[in-house]
């Protein structure tokens, strides 16, 4: 049976930029650094209290996808409280945090433009 997400993949311009951002700005742990092909690193990611992973990659023919809203959802105890770390560490977001009946939500920006969500129950 399948048991859980191994890895969701964030496509990135520059690789080693994206690194930088993941785990430097937003405190991800490298599980992964290695050379894929010519081109390309396979660089998986984990969140300081998540299993699921971020692969730092992207499949030939798919640039376009680069600096697009992401269909991600990043969970975090307190929205507003990391909304205002993350700023303090220099991270652009596209929407403050916003309050829901179902909790609350941002919008941020990695270093590619990728917009992904943070959110949170309250």
């Amino acid at each position: 049976m399948i048991r859980s997400i191994k890895f969701v993949s964030i496509p990135v311009a520059d690789q080693s930029r994206a690194l930088d951002f993941y785990s430097e700005r937003l405190g991800f742990t490298v599980v992964t650094d290695q050379p894929f092909d010519d081109s390309q690193r396979w660089i998986e990611l984990k969140p300081p209290r998540g299993d699921t992973k971020l692969v730092l990659f992207t499949p030939d023919g798919r640039a376009d996808r680069i600096g697009e809203f992401q269909p991600l959802s990043l969970e975090c105890d307190d929205v507003r409280k990391t909304h205002d770390e993350l700023v303090a560490r220099g991270v652009e977001f596209a929407a403050p945090p916003t309050e829901e009946h179902w909790g609350v939500f941002a919008i941020m920006k990695d270093s590619e433009g990728n917009q992904i969500v943070l959110s949170s129950r309250s």
